[in-house]
């Protein structure tokens, strides 16, 4: 019998059947990607009126340093409340997924000298003259932010907090975009203020790629949070969705400001 080649080979695994193979289920953290890019795309912020009409202001009215002072204060509330609760993300608690995170904090409120993206955005517009309503260190609590500014951003300061500590969603979905508003942003401006190319809060921004790095790590680290959890993603894209839609109200007040003019 030992002449005898043996029916079965056991060192080769066995095929699976394509109908079992079909019946098995799909990592959907491989369709996070595409679908948080489908709704940058649609809820893209340089398609909103804002820009375009903050280019074609008349000079007196574009240089109005009140106007300009209610455009930031309207503009970093927004920010600041999604670089405050970028602190409180879940689901990112391993020593290598909080050193990445880390990564990220460094790039907003980590330059080199003690500097912000918070101070270079109040510094640039203090160099157009924009008289500016609040103080920086003023931009703290969301709750007290929000005495500060207009109903629909403080509804949009409150709700990043809420949204940036329920999923990842958010969080994606805004560093998905943020490269596309600050150029929106910057084009509009220059159009007034040619000198503000060379701020840092535009210039480093863009020569050293920061919200591109950001986008993809945080896509990168959704993913293998996903991988892991996949009952998160419905709430991770419905949060991505939510967020979206409520950055489209804050470019909308900005242009109420401008058309008041």
């Amino acid at each position: 019998m030992s002449d005898i080649d043996p029916v079965i080979d056991r060192t080769e695994k066995p095929a699976v059947p394509v109908q079992i193979a079909s019946l098995r289920p799909a990592d959907p953290s491989e369709d996070f990607p595409a679908a948080i890019a489908a709704i940058a795309a649609e809820h893209r912020p340089s398609r909103m009126p804002f820009f375009k009409n903050l280019a074609a202001l008349p000079p007196e009215a574009a240089r109005d340093p009140a106007l300009l002072g209610r455009v930031h204060l309207v503009y970093q509330a927004a920010m600041h409340a999604t670089r405050a609760a970028v602190y409180h993300l879940p689901h990112l608690d391993s020593p290598a997924l909080r050193k990445r995170k880390l990564r990220i904090f460094v790039d907003d409120d980590g330059l080199p000298g003690g500097d912000t993206h918070h101070y270079q955005l109040s510094r640039a517009f203090r160099a157009i003259g924009a008289a500016l309503i609040l103080d920086d260190e003023e931009f703290g609590d969301p709750e007290e932010l929000s005495r500060h500014v207009d109903p629909q951003t403080a509804k949009f300061v409150q709700l990043a907090q809420t949204l940036y500590v329920r999923s990842l969603g958010a969080w994606c979905v805004v560093e998905t975009m943020s490269d596309d508003w600050m150029r929106a942003l910057c084009e509009a401006l220059a159009k007034h203020f040619p000198q503000i190319v060379a701020e840092p809060y535009f210039s480093e921004c863009f020569a050293q790629g920061v919200e591109e790095r950001h986008a993809a790590e945080a896509m990168a680290v959704t993913k293998l949070v996903l991988r892991a959890h996949p009952e998160l993603l419905p709430e991770t894209l419905r949060d991505a969705r939510i967020m979206a839609d409520a950055l489209d109200g804050v470019w909308e007040r900005l242009d109420e400001l401008i058309s008041a003019r």
